[in-house]
């Protein structure tokens, strides 16, 4: 959601801040637009939609100067248009802001400054800051940014130039992820660390209320308050070619391909030699703290979330000790009951969701100890929770996501494998035994990926339906949410997933001759169990697929119209396979009706505002 790019230094700074929003495409947005400082002065370009609609209004009017700001914009205040598009000016337009996030009391701000004179010419919040800034300059740009942020409550990252000072780049992180880039005679911002890998891989990742003033030769590093800051910087090791498809049609065809890797990199290090314990090193837990938990609270948002429903029923099967699952954006205004004996588990792709994030502090507020499980190192999330386990799927640029998702479910497998090791739940012969599976996950990856013909045979097939639905019962039923979820983010399909138990309870009505039931069914203890609830929806005219084991296929086939065979692995580590299957149900539905397979309209990659 939301990319920022910035650049002072020689070059041509257009060329660049294009190229660095390109590398941000994967966060989402609506709109994109550039401000550079020109012979003529502090300039603005800007479009509604694609970046190619950027790029042709900048073939008509370029922007040649080598200092400039750029941004991706993802709506949260005003409709998608030209005006409401990133960077925002104030009425002299001698100031120029981008911003990533919300500023909570714009209303209350934009009213008094339109008291004071200022012109508005866009709905956002954003051009509140510029207008701030302006009206508190008097001669240092660094000093009435400072004095603005004072005004606002929120969150937010901010790049910002003017032209009475045109050899700095201010930038500014509160809540919203901010990365400075540091070059030979040219610095740069991001929002992201992959618009910046094509020039630099020597970063400085700003902490919330810190911000960085920027010359060609020059980054300084200060708080909001004006107190410097010594920080060491980090070089990035990231290959950028794991940024392109590799010739894959899509990232997210890549990405699904690329998790037999991911899964094996997850779990290196974190197995001992013998391949019978896990070890976590990174983790501060001491065992004490470990045997005294509870409860356990796992927090997360949409398809992380989903990842926290597979990892209830691991924890609680392998350890022992209840766990919840909640919503992020719901869990501060329930008033949860935490408690120091409480391990609340966050768990984030990104390490910047906004609700995850505010969750994480709710928590730790209340006295909880946070485990974080996330893919970016450095991000908020990682740097705020007590304990983190970092999942090692690398980028991911589509905006479903597949393989963080499974990396996800790896990581709580190891983790729960950890608790039981610390609290004597499990011998070190069980321990053993599903660390023997979970290393065989990879090559069972690859057979599934190796039906994918007949998948999107099936997903051609499905294509026309307006509805569908997922069931299931135990970890089937955690895996059919995410099977739903990644069929409607990205096909538009409307789907539903229900415990196949409850079909009885009204979800039957909905059921008519020729609507695709998808049925999960890998689960031994609940197989008979679930063939009666698909009899149910055959029954009532459902047409059913489904997803099992090659020694029941046999049996199922006399009840389902199709079927997919899974490789058999443990009953907890079944759904590492399953959902496999349903990642490339979603991709072929979606590219059978011609969608934007990795930018699903409405969506955002990283959701970094609540």
């Amino acid at each position: 959601m939301c990319g920022i790019v910035g650049y002072i230094g020689n070059q041509n700074s257009q060329g660049i801040l294009v190229e660095g929003l390109k590398k941000l495409e994967y966060r989402g947005y609506d709109s994109a637009g550039i401000a550079v400082f020109t012979q003529e002065g502090l300039q603005v370009v800007k479009a509604k939609g694609r970046l190619a609609n950027l790029e042709s209004k900048l073939e008509e009017h370029p922007l040649a100067g080598s200092a400039g700001i750029g941004h991706t914009r993802w709506a949260t205040h005003g409709k998608p248009s030209d005006a409401n598009s990133h960077p925002h000016t104030d009425n002299s337009q001698k100031f120029s802001v981008v911003h990533n996030g919300i500023v909570e009391n714009y209303l209350e701000l934009k009213e008094e400054l339109m008291a004071g004179g200022a012109h508005f010419t866009s709905e956002t919040d954003t051009e509140v800051i510029s207008h701030l800034i302006a009206r508190e300059y008097e001669g240092d740009i660094v000093k009435a940014v400072q004095k603005a942020i004072t005004y606002m409550r929120g969150a937010f990252a901010l790049g910002v130039l003017t032209e009475y000072e045109p050899d700095k780049l201010v930038a500014v992180r509160q809540a919203s992820p901010l990365i400075i880039g540091i070059g030979e005679g040219e610095n740069f911002i991001g929002s992201d660390i992959p618009a910046l890998l094509k020039y630099t891989r020597n970063v400085y990742i700003l902490n919330d209320g810190e911000m960085a003033v920027l010359t060609r030769d020059a980054v300084e590093l200060m708080t909001i308050e004006g107190n410097f800051i010594a920080r060491e910087m980090i070089t990035v090791d990231w290959d950028a070619v794991t940024a392109e498809k590799a010739g894959y049609e899509h990232f997210m065809l890549k990405e699904i391909h690329e998790q037999p890797r991911a899964y094996r990199d997850t779990m290196l290090g974190r197995v001992n030699a013998e391949g019978n314990k896990v070890i976590l090193p990174e983790l501060s837990l001491t065992e004490e703290q470990i045997k005294n938990i509870r409860n356990i609270q796992i927090v997360a948002c949409g398809t992380a979330y989903h990842a926290g429903l597979v990892g209830r029923t691991m924890i609680e099967s392998l350890v022992r000790i209840p766990v919840e699952n909640d919503v992020a954006s719901e869990y501060r205004y329930r008033s949860p009951i935490v408690s120091p004996e409480t391990l609340v588990i966050v768990v984030s792709q990104s390490g910047e969701t906004a609700d995850t994030l505010a969750a994480l502090r709710e928590a730790q507020a209340n006295g909880a100890h946070v485990l974080a499980i996330t893919n970016v190192v450095g991000s908020s999330i990682a740097r705020e929770a007590n304990d983190v386990l970092v999942t090692l799927a690398g980028p991911e640029i589509a905006v479903a996501s597949t393989k963080a998702y499974t990396s996800q479910l790896i990581a709580l497998a190891l983790f729960s494998l950890y608790l039981a090791e610390v609290r004597g739940t499990q011998t070190a012969e069980q321990v053993a035994h599903i660390l023997a599976a979970m290393q065989a996950l990879p090559e069972q990856v690859e057979t599934i990926l190796a039906q994918k013909d007949a998948i999107k045979t099936y997903a051609e097939q499905i294509s026309d339906n307006k509805h569908l639905f997922f069931i299931g019962r135990g970890v089937d039923y955690a895996v059919a949410t995410e099977g739903s979820l990644k069929l409607k983010e990205i096909s538009y399909i409307h789907s539903e997933a229900y415990a196949a138990g409850e079909l009885k309870h009204g979800t039957l009505a909905l059921i008519e001759d020729g609507i695709p039931v998808i049925a999960l069914a890998t689960q031994e203890a609940v197989l008979e169990k679930t063939v009666s609830n698909i009899k149910e929806v055959k029954a009532r005219g459902a047409e059913v697929l489904a997803i099992t084991h090659e020694e029941h296929v046999t049996d199922l086939l006399k009840s389902v119209d199709q079927a997919f065979v899974i490789p058999k692995t443990l009953p907890l580590l079944t759904p590492t396979l399953s959902v496999v299957t349903l990642q490339l149900l979603a991709y072929y539905t979606s590219l059978a009706l011609g969608h934007d397979v990795d930018k699903p309209r409405n969506l955002a990659k990283s959701v970094t505002v609540e």
